[in-house]
């Protein structure tokens, strides 16, 4: 039997690079999406050495309508029909809206919340057909705080999700918002954030975030909060003003 085929977008680093960790471990055959050539052919090397998966490399800039054309076509392919689709490719911006061009802030976005929603609406008729499938939204607890047009994108793909959990899991296709907090990867590095606002207890590492989200997935969560203190956390937020949760927020700026 052909093994199932999970495609990951943002898949060279941080959270992309464990999601096509574990799902590889899980014997998945992967398709691996991002900008970086090099990148994603060596990740790729290691991973069909680790695991003896199948993995293509995708190359695709998600900020550009060619680029989302191209992993759509992958999605909607019916020869090799992709069962998984982890939507983790993103970025944030570390100055302030006004300070941001707005080009800046409409590829950001984009990134964030467009281009899951088009490669969601070219995967979604195939699954429906096979009956089952499994769509993961990379989101944020940004999404449940005010966090500037960062958290604004996240809210909009954490409540898509949950809508479309309710729509299409009866159907077999589960769709999970996973909403980490602070997590040890390359994303504060690479937008130049100040993290030394950021208490040590408030991080986490890729590895659970993702065995996490990939299990609140399968039993069918339209929200996963990795780690019972962002969980309690969350719950806090609803009780305290405005303000004091986006200073929280915004520390790693």
């Amino acid at each position: 039997m052909k093994r199932p085929v999970a495609l990951i977008t943002g898949a060279t680093s941080g959270l992309g690079a464990e999601f096509a960790q574990q799902l590889g471990r899980s014997r998945h055959d992967l398709v691996l999406v991002a900008r970086d050539v090099e990148r994603l052919e060596a990740k790729a090397v290691r991973l069909r050495s680790d695991f003896g998966v199948a993995v293509e490399v995708l190359p695709a800039d998600l900020t550009t309508d060619h680029g989302v054309a191209a992993v759509s076509a992958r999605l909607t392919d019916p020869v090799q029909p992709v069962s998984v689709l982890v939507n983790n490719a993103g970025f944030s911006l570390v100055k302030a809206f006004e300070k941001n061009t707005v080009e800046d802030e409409v590829a950001h976005l984009r990134i964030l919340a467009r281009t899951p929603m088009e490669l969601m609406h070219a995967v979604l008729p195939g699954m429906l057909v096979r009956g089952h499938g499994r769509i993961i939204n990379v989101s944020s607890v940004s999404a449940f705080i005010p966090r500037g047009s960062y958290g604004a994108a996240k809210a909009w793909v954490t409540s898509f999700s949950r809508s479309a959990n309710l729509r299409y899991g009866p159907q077999g296709v589960k769709v999970t918002a996973v909403c980490p907090g602070f997590v040890h990867t390359e994303f504060h590095q690479r937008m130049g954030a100040d993290t030394g606002g950021v208490k040590p207890w408030m991080w986490l590492n890729a590895e659970p975030v993702v065995r996490e989200g990939l299990t609140d997935n399968a039993a069918g969560k339209a929200v996963s909060i990795p780690s019972k203190r962002y969980t309690v956390l969350m719950a806090l937020s609803r009780l305290v003003p405005d303000k004091v949760a986006a200073a929280v927020g915004n520390r790693g700026r």
